[in-house]
């Protein structure tokens, strides 16, 4: 892999690493507020306010476009939270009317205002990491390096900066707003900066890598980390090293195969979650499925073990706790019968005996438990 050892390569990994971590940073408060679907929205409404900005300056190289782009992700997020606090619409709904109307103004207003500036569809919907090299920053003759990874990497410590100081408001506020208000931490306040700093990330991500990357880098890397831990500093730090993981990896494996960067990170993104969702220790199909597994095996168990409870001291005992025909008074098949009979053997539940089921303490004292549980959540009255 001769790519490995050019410049070019390792700044483009760079720029696409910083834009990662920059969003993952905020992603996992994001995700947590359920406001995941309006980065998107935002992703695509900053068109708006770089051509209103444009249309005051007059000056594709003036920095008020990147004000404008700010401002317009706030916009968008404040008439979100207006509608769907009017309660006749849902916020979901509430993005998806505002996000369409926006974004068509400023295609509206970019066809009738700037007929003559060429835009690059590709570029525009996807993003070209590829190019970040071509764009350089240099102070006296000194080259310092793609300007697209100097500004992610400031916008990087700038969200670190803040989710480290207000880490504990953050936290308040995402999970108990009203406590939060009710303890004087302005959750109004903590919203909007959070919000303003999401618009700022997505505007400078959008130049860096594009707008596929930024919905991907906002929101992979903390669902991921979601279903790995259930600490809020631990998901954070997880985010951001997933979302390193996957901008790296989806780099090489993009320059590899030769294809876009943009595409390749987002489903390399796309395979991190796969595998979170799937092996998760605590969260994962996997585990969720041998978790089933061995609920419904217990409740076998113990419905085996009450049954012999109850015809324990019976005339009807020698009958109901044979072997081979167990599975005639539990209605069940004969091999889950023999199969829940030897659980309950090799769980100590239960001896074998003359082709018999007997309890042992053990056994008889799940059954109580169980009985003595079902009785006190259903009280005859």
């Amino acid at each position: 892999m001769s790519f490995l050892q050019t410049t070019s390569f390792w700044e483009v990994t760079g720029v696409v690493a910083a834009t990662a971590a920059a969003c993952s940073v905020l992603g996992g408060f994001v995700v947590l507020r359920r406001m995941a679907l309006l980065t998107d929205a935002i992703g695509h409404v900053l068109l708006l306010g770089i051509v209103v900005a444009f249309l005051v300056t007059h000056d594709l190289q003036s920095p008020l476009l990147i004000l404008g782009a700010a401002v317009s992700g706030l916009i968008t997020v404040a008439l979100v939270e207006a509608v769907s606090k009017s309660r006749l619409v849902k916020e979901d709904a509430a993005i998806g009317l505002i996000f369409p109307a926006l974004f068509a103004l400023g295609v509206i207003l970019t066809t009738v205002y700037t007929r003559n500036i060429h835009l690059d569809v590709d570029r525009v919907l996807l993003g070209s990491p590829e190019l970040a090299p071509l764009n350089r920053a240099s102070a006296s003759d000194y080259d310092l390096g793609p300007i697209s990874l100097l500004v992610m990497t400031g916008v990087f410590l700038l969200n670190a900066a803040f989710v480290v100081a207000l880490f504990k408001e953050l936290k308040l506020s995402t999970f108990d707003a009203a406590l939060a208000a009710a303890l004087g931490f302005a959750p109004g306040v903590l919203h909007y900066s959070l919000m303003g700093l999401v618009s700022l990330t997505a505007v400078t991500a959008f130049d860096a890598t594009g707008p596929v990357l930024v919905v991907a880098f906002f929101v992979v890397p903390p669902a991921a980390a979601y279903l790995l831990t259930d600490r809020l500093a631990m998901m954070v730090l997880l985010s951001v090293g997933i979302g390193l993981v996957g901008a790296i990896a989806g780099t090489i494996a993009a320059y590899a195969i030769n294809v876009t960067i943009s595409g390749t990170v987002a489903v390399v993104m796309g395979v991190i979650f796969g595998i979170a969702f799937i092996a998760s220790p605590r969260h994962g199909l996997v585990v969720q499925v041998i978790r089933r597994a061995r609920q419904r095996r217990n409740f076998f168990d113990t419905m085996l073990a009450i049954h012999l409870l109850q015809h324990e001291g019976t005339p009807e005992e020698l009958s109901e706790t044979r072997l081979d025909t167990l599975h005639e008074h539990m209605n069940w098949p004969r091999s889950q019968a023999q199969a829940v009979a030897r659980r309950l053997v090799n769980r100590g539940w239960a001896t074998e005996r003359d082709d018999r089921l007997a309890l042992t303490p053990p056994g008889r004292a799940a059954a109580l438990a169980a009985i003595g549980s079902s009785i006190a959540h259903d009280p005859v009255s």
